[in-house]
């Protein structure tokens, strides 16, 4: 058995951190930091981050990254046994590999990584909700989406490690052992994939290919890890991004940063439910523009029901649910709706249509098999009418469908969603200041996805409330 790798000591014989040994490593590897900016655990919203040692300008490199320092399965020792095998380790996440070459290098006292992966010493400090117990995810997270997302990700978990990693790690002692390299260790790599990973845009091919082969969506880029990018924070609201070039990857300034200041990337444009999900934390719901809220089509047909009294208008709304779910492809399926509208438009207009239709015109949609598609005209004006500006002026019928579905996914929420006489209760612990200082992190978190999205929805229900003029735009 390998013993454990000593720490690197400094002149006068103290140890150096995990963070110093880090920056020596990339000192080695060429990865250029910029004299203006450090990695710091303090002044930094959460764990490690980087902090501005001196104003930077819009446009200044912040670190360059060679394509040589990047950990995946195609930099690590045992890159040619994972392409050996590759088409056994094909699965539904498209992962396996780079789990692999993680729990290879992670667990190996030589490994060329070492130093960066050693600024982890446990993986369940991302705090990810897989990591909560049922109980905390079911009460704390319920109607956010969030529980359901992380059930199917440990039944995914579970599936593929039985039946892809286990056997392929057992085939090979040489470099995994199941007794080390166990299923809770691949479920800690998989949050540390969610959480510090990056994938590579897809590149624009300028040449024109057939139709057909334009219609394919090509698969994405396997994730990769990309040592002292991952050291950034993310909000909304960022001052850097990282951009790709065939030999090196930069972290570049995009506004203006004062010293002082933490540096902050980007992960996308994230949702509070999605970076618990995925990230294991939220931004404060009134800042992250980019928070959303799902309403369930179910909930559509809900709203539709209500007030049906005839047995033959009770049928119509059951064949105009059974011609939805055909065209959405799924009973599941939810329409989003972001801080300034609907995100999904298309959808939201296909379920007020035919939840709307009279028995004519859902017998003509039967017959035509669906309906033409609307000429970019009509796009931007279905656009227009399904914003926030837009909303009062629809139709009634259309109001009160997007009204009431809004309220019913208000009230799936449960004991963390519930109004009484109108009173939000999680607004009203957000806005207790002492009271919200009492709850742990995950409390706070789940806090603000439900804060969040019920905003949203609360916003939607009064835009479509019938106290609003219809000015019947659609």
């Amino acid at each position: 058995m390998a013993t454990e790798a000593k720490r690197p000591k400094v002149a006068d014989g103290s140890e150096l951190s995990p963070v110093q040994t880090f920056l020596q490593w990339c000192d080695r590897v060429s990865l250029v930091l910029s004299s203006k900016v450090c990695v710091s655990e303090k002044g930094t919203v959460a764990g490690y981050g980087m902090l501005a040692k001196d104003d930077i300008e819009k446009g200044e490199v912040l670190f360059t990254i060679p394509r040589s320092a990047l950990l995946h399965q195609g930099t690590t020792r045992v890159s040619a046994l994972l392409e050996k095998e590759s088409s056994s380790l094909e699965s539904s996440s498209g992962w396996v590999p780079l789990l692999l070459t993680l729990m290879y290098e992670y667990m190996s006292s030589e490994s060329h990584w070492k130093p960066y992966l050693s600024l982890w010493t446990s993986f369940k400090t991302l705090d990810h909700p897989m990591f909560w117990s049922e109980e905390e995810r079911d009460g704390l997270l319920k109607g956010t989406g969030v529980a359901e997302a992380v059930n199917t990700d440990l039944a995914n978990i579970q599936r593929e490690y039985t039946h892809v990693v286990l056997p392929f790690i057992t085939k090979h002692p040489d470099f995994w052992n199941p007794d080390t390299h166990t299923q809770e260790l691949y479920t800690e790599l998989v949050a540390f994939v969610m959480a510090y990973s990056f994938q590579e845009p897809q590149e624009e091919e300028d040449n024109e290919e057939d139709e057909e082969d334009e219609e394919e969506e090509k698969a994405p880029n396997p994730p990769m890890m990309v040592p002292m990018a991952d050291m950034l924070n993310h909000v909304s609201n960022h001052n850097a991004q990282l951009e790709f070039t065939p030999d090196s990857l930069k972290m570049v300034c995009v506004r203006s940063i004062h010293k002082g200041e933490e540096v902050f990337n980007t992960y996308g444009q994230i949702a509070n439910w999605q970076l618990l999900h995925m990230y294991g934390f939220t931004e404060s719901y009134q800042s992250n523009s980019n928070d959303t809220a799902d309403v369930p089509i179910s909930h559509f047909y809900k709203a539709a029901t209500r007030g049906v009294q005839s047995d033959v208008d009770r049928q119509l709304v059951e064949e105009q649910w059974e011609m939805l779910c055909q065209m959405m492809e799924e009973r599941e399926a939810a329409i989003v709706f972001g801080k300034q509208g609907c995100l999904t438009v298309a959808e939201l207009h296909t379920v007020l249509k035919v939840l709307c239709m009279s028995k004519d015109e859902l017998s003509e949609l039967k017959d035509n098999q669906g309906w033409e598609e609307d000429d970019e005209e009509e796009d931007e004006k279905i656009f227009l009418a399904f914003c926030n500006e837009g909303f009062p002026g629809l139709k009634a019928s259309w109001k009160r469908l997007i009204h009431e579905a809004a309220h019913l996914t208000v009230k799936s929420y449960g004991d963390g969603g519930t109004e009484t006489e109108g009173v939000d209760s999680d607004r009203l612990l957000m806005e207790d200041k002492a009271a919200l200082a009492e709850l742990n992190s995950r409390q706070q978190n789940a806090l603000q996805v439900r804060c969040g999205q019920k905003s949203i929805l609360h916003t939607l229900m009064q835009l479509t409330s019938e106290r609003d003029a219809d000015q019947s735009v659609l």
